[in-house]
């Protein structure tokens, strides 16, 4: 392999690695935006929860049982 096919594989190389990268990085945005999505959807959630298991938790105190 002469000078220029070396060169000239090298930037194919680059180029094809240049466009693993590009994708890559958009996959991980992607990502990143969903991971963020499903954060807020979880507390969100995370709250409703709380409130409901409030509203119908027992308005008795907590007392000792009649045998302590």
């Amino acid at each position: 392999m002469n000078g220029e096919e070396r060169l000239t594989e090298l930037e194919i190389r680059i180029a094809e690695q240049d466009k693993t990268i590009e994708d890559l990085s958009s996959a991980l945005a992607e990502q990143w935006k969903l991971i963020d999505q499903l954060a807020r959807k979880l507390n969100a959630l995370t709250g409703r929860f709380l409130a409901l298991e409030e509203q119908s938790a027992p308005e008795t105190p907590v007392t000792k049982p009649p045998h302590w």
